[in-house]
Formats: structure tokens, C-alpha cells, sequence
């Protein structure tokens, strides 16, 4: 379809680098409990409109440039890194605000969640290279269009990874019915914040 081959393939390989835990899923599930599935779906949207913007970067070639200069791999993993540290210290404060704080705190945004999740996968510059590593191998060689190849694998990676999201949501939304005390949603801010902060750090040690 369109030059591509093995599509069950990529469907299970699709599958596994969904369920391998990452940042995508971090987010998604810190959004979830913290918020409710509301904030894990608009988690979920952004994450999925970095994909869109990785799909169309491996498609133009512009994903190419971060496989070749190390100089440009760096200053994206840097700002991924920084950004991921944003998050981490918004999730820190509000772990460590006295229980009365946290209990009248508005919950965030839908639109601000949505960006953190949009972020979190646009400036991270290893799913950047995996797509441009992956979606080549299930192009044919003899394709008419390998733009228009590109953009159809990356339009199915992103509508699995959107569904494998919605029900991992689904699973842990209801988690938040049992009303846990405070101090365990204060737990699970400083947890995520670490977390975010390992993963900064990851990142941030990637080398091209």
C-alpha cells in the first residue's frame, strides 16, 4: 500500500515501542491521576501532534539534519532536557505545597497539559532519529512516492500510539475513584518529579 510492505510488522513494532515505558507514557499517566482522563487525553493529543511533527520532518528530510550534524542533535536534546526539567519542578512544587495548598490548587489546564505533552515529544531529538530510522525500513525501494510512503506510516504510527494511549488511560483512570489521602497525590508529584528529572538527565547524556 502506497510502496510500503510488511504492515503487520510494523503494527507489532508499533505496539512494543508503545508499551516500552518513556516520557510519553510518564506523562500520560502523571496527567491521568493527577487530573483525571480529561488531562491524560489531552496529554495524549499532544504527544501525538509531536509525532505529527516528526512524521513530516522524517518525510521532508529534516530529520536527516539531526543524524548528520552533532552540533544541532545537541542543542535540541539540551532544550528537550531543560524543558523536561520545567516540568519536573512544576510537579516538585506542587508536591511539596502544605496538604490545605495543594487541596484548593485549580487543576491544570487542558491546553497546558496538552503542551507539555506536545514538548515533551517535539524536543526530543531520539524520536526525531527513530523515526527516521524505523519508517525507511518498511518502504520499497521501487515506491512511486516515499513522501507520500513516509507520511502514510507516520499517520498510522500515530493513530496506534493515540489508541494505545486511550486505553492505558482508561486503565488508570480509574485509580483516582479510591480518593487517596493527600499525602499520596503529593507522592506521586514528587515521584514524577524525579522521574522527569531521570530522564532529563538521560536525555541530555544521549549522544548523537
Amino acid at each position: 500500500m502506497l510502496g510500503t510492505h510488511d504492515l503487520a510488522l510494523f503494527a507489532a513494532t508499533v505496539f512494543v515501542l508503545n508499551a516500552t515505558p518513556g516520557v510519553d507514557m510518564a506523562l500520560a499517566v502523571a496527567s491521568t491521576l493527577r487530573g483525571g482522563w480529561r488531562q491524560g487525553v489531552a496529554a495524549a493529543l499532544g504527544i501525538m501532534a509531536g509525532c505529527v511533527l516528526h512524521t513530516l520532518a522524517a518525510a521532508f528530510g529534516l530529520a536527516a539534519l539531526l543524524a548528520t550534524s552533532a552540533e544541532s542533535f545537541t542543542v535540541v536534546k539540551l532544550v528537550g532536557a531543560a524543558y523536561l526539567l520545567y516540568v519536573a519542578w512544576g510537579m516538585a512544587r506542587a508536591g511539596l505545597k502544605p496538604a490545605a495548598a495543594a487541596e484548593v490548587a485549580a487543576p491544570q489546564s487542558l491546553w497546558r497539559t496538552a503542551r507539555q505533552g506536545f514538548f515533551t515529544n517535539a524536543l526530543n531529538p531520539k524520536v526525531a532519529l527513530f523515526f527516521l530510522a524505523l519508517l525507511p525500513q518498511f518502504i520499497a525501494a521501487d515506491a512511486p512516492d516515499k513522501t507520500l510512503a513516509f507520511l502514510f506510516l507516520g499517520a498510522w504510527f500515530i493513530v496506534q500510539g493515540l489508541l494505545f494511549m486511550l486505553a492505558l488511560i482508561a486503565l488508570v483512570a480509574p485509580l483516582r475513584r479510591a480518593k487517596p489521602r493527600p499525602w499520596v497525590g503529593r507522592t506521586l508529584n514528587l515521584g514524577g518529579a524525579g522521574l522527569f528529572t531521570a530522564l532529563a538527565a538521560k536525555l541530555a547524556l544521549t549522544k548523537p
